[in-house]
């Protein structure tokens, strides 16, 4: 496993974060947690993220116009959404613009480690 690849996790439920967090590092990666889409944005570490954990909706700026605003860049990581109101047109729109995959709230571990493997390249 490559420990010098980044995962940044962006949600504004503290616990979702957390619990998301601890995860990934448990997986040996090294994690950057944000409240925000604004907050990620203005991180500096855009560049540095292989990979992007991000909720969908939230207060400000949605995950997927943040997402839609790093391809505009062309600076966007492989991203993972999650969201408690999944629906097909979500789903559709998510894939249309490159994302990997949207799972539903509460996240099962196995498929966020699935997914986490796919982005970063892992067997």
């Amino acid at each position: 496993m490559d420990t010098s690849q980044t995962v940044a996790i962006v949600d504004d439920d503290d616990a979702v974060r957390l619990a998301t967090a601890s995860l990934v590092r448990s997986l040996g990666w090294s994690v950057r947690a944000f409240a925000s889409a604004e907050e990620f944005l203005q991180s500096g570490h855009v560049g540095d993220t292989s990979c992007l954990i991000s909720d969908v909706r939230m207060p400000g700026m949605s995950g997927v116009a943040m997402h839609t605003h790093l391809l505009r860049l062309g600076t966007a990581p492989p991203t993972i959404f999650i969201t408690a109101f999944p629906t097909g047109s979500l789903l559709a729109e998510v894939q249309a613009n490159g994302a990997l995959a949207l799972l539903e709230k509460p996240v099962d571990a196995t498929a966020m480690v699935h997914w986490l493997n796919v982005a970063l390249g892992q067997p």
